[in-house]
């Protein structure tokens, strides 16, 4: 098959993209460089790369001429960020979905559209599943949600073939520890490894269910041969285990790293929720998704990248 990869120079769309070549799979790559590298898709030279905006609309349907099946991976991704500039989150992540969404429809293509746990916001019960009222509490969530009913109108109303992917706090290597807004996880690994001092933002207590790269990477595969009961839908791509909580979070990456961390505490950061935990079952059922990957495994291979590239540092 011949696959689009939109934010193909990131962290998930790069993984992506090494799994598609391995597989035997033609890749059109295609980012803007704003966030992704370059140095991420070194190792897979066969990928054909494009270097454009989402917002042009022609470079967008020119790199996915012929493709079968576009992963649309590109996006604006800080919450933090998102409250500072929410005019330029949704330029981006809504008329750049329409944009992957007008070239699937010229193409035939379907599209996995990677969407977020976030639109969920707090609720009142958990595990999350996909029937709940969405509330989202950032512009970033609201462009995922977004993001999500221009995938369903697509579906319903030109029969493109689509499925959003609810990502829930996806991580391994290949992360960026040194942005602004890096995730938790390659934060905590780069402290503990040189020694610097981890932040926590409020009491610590927020949970998360942390999700292996290698297992959203297999639900893209999955998603990707659309099953004729998961088009136009909306599934959630969790870890399938209970939730972690920062500080215990800390306390694994430190047990790991053979390290004995002292965190300073800052307030909370806005639009932070304080739980999510998925319910996996409907992807499992409808996808044969079943992540493989545990934590404690996953930051072990995680934690060993960080420290191999540290040590070429």
């Amino acid at each position: 098959m011949r696959f689009l990869v939109t934010g193909a120079a990131g962290f998930i769309g790069s993984h992506l993209c090494r799994r598609l070549v391995a597989d035997g799979h033609e890749v059109v790559g295609l980012d803007d460089l704003s966030e992704g590298s370059l140095e991420n898709l070194a190792d897979v030279p066969e990928v054909r790369f494009v270097e454009s905006d989402l917002c042009d609309v022609v470079a967008v349907r020119k790199a996915a001429a012929e493709c079968e099946a576009i992963l649309h991976h590109a996006a604006k991704k800080s919450v933090q960020r998102s409250v500072e500039q929410p005019e330029l989150f949704t330029d981006v992540n809504v008329r750049g979905t329409l944009h992957v969404l007008l070239a699937a429809r010229d193409e035939s293509a379907t599209v996995v559209f990677a969407s977020s746990s976030s639109i969920y916001g707090d609720q009142e019960r958990y595990p999350l599943t996909e029937d709940m009222e969405p509330r989202p509490r950032s512009p970033y969530a609201a462009t995922k949600l977004a993001g999500e009913g221009y995938c369903r109108a697509w579906w319903e109303s030109f029969g493109v073939p689509t499925v959003s992917l609810r990502y829930f706090n996806v991580y391994g290597p290949g992360q960026d520890p040194q942005s602004e807004y890096a995730a938790v996880i390659p934060r905590f690994t780069m402290a503990c490894l040189t020694g610097t001092t981890p932040v926590i933002y409020g009491d610590g207590e927020q949970a998360r269910d942390f999700t292996y790269i290698d297992d959203v990477v297999e639900a893209n595969l999955f998603a990707a041969r659309v099953p004729s009961a998961a088009r136009g839908r909306v599934l959630n791509i969790g870890g399938g285990q209970k939730p972690t909580s920062v500080n215990q979070l800390l306390a694994i990456v430190a047990r790991l790293t053979g390290t004995a961390p002292e965190p300073i505490h800052e307030p909370p950061r806005e639009g932070d929720i304080r739980l999510s935990e998925a319910d996996i079952s409907l992807a499992r059922s409808l996808l044969g998704y079943d992540p493989s990957v545990g934590m404690d495994e996953g930051l072990r291979q995680t934690i060993e990248w960080f420290r191999a590239r540290a040590a070429e540092a």
